[in-house]
């Protein structure tokens, strides 16, 4: 039986990866943080280990492990979170893959991001041979997964077996935390969606985005990326699909870029200095200002990657939701 080591098991796309990995006769061990939400791992058979991605020792974990999938990363559209995103993105991959090195684990998946790659102009689809440069990349969570994904690159790049995939935006049940998608999904439910932003993103069922990480393990090349997405489509198109499966209205105004905006600027520059915890996170609507449009091919193509119902994702994330009484 082949041992993979997983970081970031306990989250949206992990969990479902572990899942797979188990189903598929893989024995896993998983890296977790002490202070770590352990809901989606209880009652699977998996070693979990404790600790963190910039631990000196972590080589020692993966002793005895052939593959490793790296999933975990900090997530944040806060400006005052930029020192935990380079620690954890940056500093924590450059930890881990040196980790797996040291432990000779012969083959690793990095999980990166489509926010690593960026976007076209005004709405363009693009592929993986596309590259924001790094000025252009909104926020500190893009600039720190870009940087992220060139540590793979240089490691890879320097001999060690490396695999890159970039999800777009996944859908579906265990969004536990939740995901920005889940968010929208549960804002939707909740009633506390009363416009919408005239923005548009690439969606993928989070099941599909576990398959392709395997995938990647069994096919996919050294030292490539490959974009694990689905389907474009404008939020409007999104939250008219939830409504066809809730029976509740969508939204039905789109709401001026410029409100957010504002919205947002004096929530992070002038309150939250203030002491009162800021509501809209002012990269999170700069980035809502181009659509994110990505084309999945490649991963298709070379890698197999499933392209399953959308409406069947927000279906399960919605009973998922619902059941787990998230809406009330």
């Amino acid at each position: 039986m082949k041992q993979v080591f997983v970081t970031g098991g306990t989250g949206f796309i992990g969990a479902h990866l572990v899942r797979l990995l188990l189903q598929e006769g893989y024995a896993v061990k998983a890296l977790v943080r002490p202070s770590s939400n352990l809901e989606n791992l209880q009652g699977l058979k998996v070693e979990i280990v404790k600790g963190d991605l910039n631990d000196s020792d972590l080589w020692q974990q993966m002793l005895g492990c052939q593959y490793l999938f790296h999933v975990a990363a900090h997530y944040s559209l806060w400006q005052t979170d930029q020192e935990l995103l380079y620690r954890h993105n940056v500093q924590g991959t450059r930890n881990v893959l040196a980790a797996a090195q040291k432990a000779g684990v012969e083959r690793t998946v990095y999980t990166s991001s489509v926010a690593a790659i960026g976007v076209g102009e005004s709405g363009k689809v693009v592929d993986e041979t596309h590259q924001s440069p790094l000025d252009k990349l909104v926020g500190h969570y893009k600039k720190s997964k870009f940087l992220a994904e060139q540590a793979a690159m240089q490691a890879a790049s320097a001999g060690q077996e490396i695999v890159v995939v970039n999800p777009s935006s996944p859908i579906g049940p265990l969004d536990i935390k939740p995901t920005p998608t889940g968010d929208i999904i549960l804002r939707f439910l909740r009633r506390q969606m009363p416009f919408y932003v005239d923005t548009g993103l690439n969606f993928i069922d989070v099941r599909d985005v576990a398959w392709g990480h395997l995938l990647a393990l069994q096919r996919g090349k050294s030292g490539d990326r490959y974009i694990l997405g689905h389907q474009n489509l404008t939020l409007k198109q999104l939250l008219e699909q939830l409504a066809q499966i809730t029976g509740l209205q969508a939204p039905q105004q789109a709401v001026p870029a410029w409100l957010p905006l504002s919205v947002a600027w004096v929530d992070e520059k002038i309150l939250a200095p203030l002491g009162k915890s800021p509501s809209v996170p002012l990269d999170g609507v700069r980035m809502a200002q181009q659509p994110m449009y990505y084309d999945a091919s490649k991963a298709v193509r070379e890698l197999g990657l499933p392209q399953s119902s959308l409406t069947t994702a927000l279906k399960d994330a919605v009973d998922w939701f619902v059941k787990g009484g998230y809406v009330k």
